[in-house]
């Protein structure tokens, strides 16, 4: 399983202090069928604890996501600052998510080269079920502008 985070997604987590620890286990929890809301096309929504807390009042990311492969978090909100996205939003998931989840090797690599995406380093043994990928970590970007679909799609990552 390979994990990824986009650039958007990356200074949410910095802001938010999340670990890329805090990231895998939510992936792993999904990955034993600990789903907190399937929204369906390859979208989930998965809690994720503050540092220091627990899940119930921390942050909710929205991850795409394929069982075994890959999994993208591409949104996140604290719980106290709305209560979900909207039906146009969700839809606009879906198709990050049928465009992203088929991603071959030269793709991801593209994304990853142009700092659009990053690995996430997980660092768990073998046996755990999520191991990621441990690759050089580029600088993250330090404040989120824009919204992540606008952050991500760019003419320059098309085939």
């Amino acid at each position: 399983m390979r994990i990824f985070k986009t650039k958007w997604f990356a200074r949410f987590a910095r802001q938010g202090s999340l670990t890329n620890l805090a990231l895998c286990e939510a992936v792993a929890r999904a990955e034993r069928g600990l789903i907190d809301a399937d929204l369906g096309g390859g979208v989930l929504k998965q809690r994720i604890a503050r540092p220091d807390a627990g899940r119930s009042g921390g942050f909710r990311s929205l991850i795409l996501f394929r069982l075994e492969e890959r999994a993208f978090f591409v949104y996140g909100f604290a719980k106290n600052q709305r209560d979900n996205i909207s039906a146009d939003e969700l839809r606009e998931y879906w198709a990050l998510a049928n465009e992203m989840l088929a991603f071959d090797a030269a793709q991801l690599q593209v994304a990853l080269d142009a700092e659009k995406l990053f690995e996430v380093e997980c660092g768990f043994p073998a046996d755990a079920g999520t191991t990621g990928r441990t690759t050089p970590k580029p600088e993250e970007p330090s404040a989120p502008g824009g919204t992540p679909e606008e952050e991500y799609h760019d003419q320059d990552l098309q085939k």
